[in-house]
């Protein structure tokens, strides 16, 4: 269990910060820089489920929990990617369940014909912006697993949340109903 008694702990004034393992490691670091997109991206998805009820908003905050779980994986570094009671990791099951719930969003909407432009109703594109966001932490986590090892159980979900969330506000848009389309050279 986390205990928390003061939030500041003036350790990172000299701008490095602490990882699980008991090593400091400096804030400009790709490692930090992909937990920290990671914490954007779980923000991001909070903001989208303050205007969720129900079965998606369980779904999300099973997901803001998987995040943080994400961001404990990266903050331990080392290639043994083995989760135990001391070491948090991803795991491949963590990935499954997305994968559960984008084939069972998916059931729901017709083939996409074209690309669909982020927006539609206020609660699909606030997912939008979460997907971009999670694209943005893929990308930092890509960064850090080209320097240092990153388990691979864990660029999976980032990977998929990205595609869990474009189904979701395809979902959210009246089963996709209410998707704006891409139309090529509409502008020219």
């Amino acid at each position: 269990m986390v205990k928390l008694n003061r939030i500041y702990t003036r350790t990172g004034d000299d701008g490095t910060t602490g990882l699980v393992d008991g090593s400091r490691c400096p804030k400009h670091s790709a490692r930090i820089a992909a937990m920290g997109k990671v914490d954007e991206a779980n923000s991001a998805i909070g903001l989208a489920a303050v205007l969720m009820s129900g079965a998606p908003g369980a779904e999300i905050t099973r997901i803001q929990n998987d995040l943080f779980d994400l961001g404990a994986d990266l903050a331990t570094p080392g290639d043994d990617f083995t989760p135990s009671e001391m070491v948090l990791r991803m795991v491949p099951s963590q990935t499954e369940w997305l994968e559960t719930r984008i084939d069972a969003c998916n059931e729901k909407l017709e083939p996409l014909t074209s690309f669909i432009l982020p927006g539609g109703t206020e609660l699909a594109a606030r997912l939008h912006i979460a997907r971009a966001t999670t694209r943005a932490a893929e990308r930092a986590m890509v960064a850090l697993a080209a320097q240092d090892a990153v388990n691979p159980a864990a660029l999976a979900y980032i990977n998929r949340l990205s595609d869990y969330l474009f189904v979701l506000a395809r979902v959210v848009n009246g089963n996709g109903t209410r998707d704006v389309k891409w139309v090529p050279g509409a502008s020219r």
